[in-house]
């Protein structure tokens, strides 16, 4: 079972503030993964992201959800990191890795083999709104190490113009969210890189707009 301070954070704050703030509009909900291990994929444009993702899974889950996070921006004061690792449960992972003896994803790849559902933002960092960057290559190690692990694409639209990158202040803004059909490794890295780019493409064009930069 989970933790009560990220029971009561989701269920008091996130979401109230994801429903009535947000209007949140989720297309394909059934699609999102039922039990880990799994990978679920998304672009990147705010840090309401990461609260807009897990509030679409039932409140039981949540104990099984990590998102992968930056440590050099949420582990850089204890109180931040507290809530980021206590209430959130980010797997914090350091994106310039000095030690080339250490795979930087170790505690995912751990995360998965407990059965845990990851969320991961392969572009790396949040961009400009509603502008996706292209996909950084650690998405293909967990899904080679993972074989098995069904991969979900999702698209989310308008977060960045909810609360922007440098922003405080939350805008009320309709959201949309769209749920992939899941992915799975099938031995060609540059397959499935096609094959996710594609997804995000078609999910992309649901709302009528273009998914990359």
């Amino acid at each position: 079972m989970t933790g009560w301070p990220k029971f009561l954070f989701f269920t008091l704050i996130v979401r109230p503030l994801v429903l009535v703030v947000l209007g949140l509009n989720i297309r394909h909900r059934e699609r999102l993964p039922g039990a880990g291990p799994s990978i679920v994929v998304a672009n990147h444009n705010s840090h309401l992201d990461t609260l807009v993702l897990m509030s679409l899974f039932p409140l039981g889950q949540l104990h099984r959800l990590r998102p992968v996070a930056a440590a050099d921006y949420f582990m850089r004061n204890p109180l931040l990191a507290w809530f980021a690792t206590r209430v959130i449960g980010i797997i914090p992972i350091r994106r310039n890795n000095q030690n080339n003896h250490q795979d930087p994803l170790a505690p995912v790849h751990a995360a998965l083999e407990r059965g845990d559902i990851v969320i991961i933002f392969p572009e790396g960092t949040r961009g400009e709104p509603e502008r996706m960057q292209q996909f950084k290559s650690g998405i293909i190690h967990l899904a080679k190490a993972h074989a098995t692990a069904p991969i979900t694409p999702v698209f989310l639209h308008g977060l960045g113009k909810a609360l922007p990158r440098g922003e405080g202040l939350l805008v009320p803004f309709f959201c949309d969210v769209f749920v992939g059909p899941p992915l799975h490794w099938t031995g060609d890295r540059h397959q499935l890189m096609q094959q996710l780019t594609q997804q995000m493409e078609r999910l992309a064009a649901e709302k009528g707009d273009a998914a990359w930069d």
